[in-house]
């Protein structure tokens, strides 16, 4: 794990295709995680904040996403409890002002070996499109991935991005707050004990 994880660090994979981009940034892979950990975040990218401080989820999408988790900071950054793997390990940059999708490379080149360094993981939460498509193959978009929450129980929930931009979202789908987030909280609490 350790070899693997430094590796994943020193990775330059996307180099020049951040450098191309409006923010002109090298990468900063950000990710979390020991080989004891129980719970798997798969999150989609950092954003700019996330790149910035080199903490997954410090922002507030991740105040968001501790807030349906029922977890506070300490539990949430327990590296020996959860691990934080988002698809990309990168922030993928701004086009035109909009964020870039997670490049496709770092999958392919370090997901299945990073989770297989986790033998622990008890439950999933697949976090937004690029996540689900992964850990759920062959389901359909976000809003159906997550209305059939209950077919990947127990051990993946499929969850919307928590960033602000679907606030709208989860207003038009008030059966993610009423009947999904509180199992989510309780198989969370499961987990993490």
């Amino acid at each position: 794990m350790n070899s693997l994880a430094a590796d994943i660090r020193a990775c330059r994979l996307c180099a020049q295709r951040f450098a191309a981009t409006e923010t002109a940034h090298q990468p900063r892979p950000v990710f979390r995680g020991l080989p004891t950990a129980r719970l798997l975040i798969a999150g989609q990218a950092p954003g700019a904040r996330v790149h910035d401080s080199g903490l997954p989820f410090t922002d507030p999408s991740g105040d968001r996403l501790r807030e349906w988790l029922g977890l506070d900071n300490d539990a949430f950054y327990d590296a020996s409890r959860v691990a934080i793997l988002p698809m990309a390990f990168c922030f993928p940059g701004y086009r035109k002002g909009a964020d870039l999708p997670p490049p496709p490379i770092c999958a392919r080149t370090w997901r299945a070996p990073l989770v297989a360094a986790f033998p622990d993981i008890r439950l999933t939460l697949a976090v937004g499109g690029y996540a689900q498509k992964w850990h759920l193959p062959g389901t359909g978009g976000v809003t159906d991935t997550v209305r059939a929450w209950r077919d990947h129980l127990p051990q993946v929930i499929p969850l919307p991005h928590p960033s602000w931009r679907n606030t709208a979202w989860l207003k038009k789908n008030p059966w993610f707050e009423d009947d999904l987030l509180p199992v989510l909280r309780a198989r969370v609490a499961e987990v993490m004990t």
